[in-house]
């Protein structure tokens, strides 16, 4: 028995569209009685990491394509693929720079599940984050 994850894309204007990953209710995860948010990634974050991210897309066979503004379309994926895209776009929600944000991305790419899976549950057992995330965001670049 596996946690169930989903991929969700959601267009909101003909250009603004986010990818978000969210946990849904499992027998392997009974606490949950309604999907439960992991992340989010749009706008200028979303840009930046885009063409990564659509050939790691493309490798677990799912196309994004195109939808019309309001809509909505779900892909379930695996936790492995769940984990790595959640800490992905928390990690990278508030850089700009480019060499650090290939550099992040390059290091959560080569990150185990293990490790992947202890700093996402870091990221999502407090409140506040955001020393957990400066901290990954710390040890995965190099000044």
């Amino acid at each position: 028995m596996k946690p169930a994850y989903e991929l969700r894309m959601v267009v909101e204007k003909p250009a603004d569209w986010r990818l978000e990953v969210w946990q849904l209710p499992s027998p392997a995860t009974p606490r949950l009685k309604a999907p439960q948010h992991i992340a989010s990634v749009q706008g200028a974050g979303l840009r930046m990491i885009e063409n990564r991210l659509l050939k790691r897309l493309a490798r677990e066979k799912i196309v994004l394509g195109s939808l019309r503004p309001g809509k909505e379309k779900a892909w379930p994926i695996d936790e492995d693929l769940a984990l790595v895209l959640g800490l992905l776009f928390r990690v990278l929600a508030p850089m700009r720079n480019l060499d650090r944000i290939r550099q992040v991305a390059d290091g959560l790419e080569r990150m185990g599940r293990e490790e992947a899976g202890y700093w996402l549950g870091m990221v999502m057992g407090r409140t506040h984050p955001r020393r957990v995330l400066a901290a990954l965001r710390l040890l995965l670049t190099t000044p």
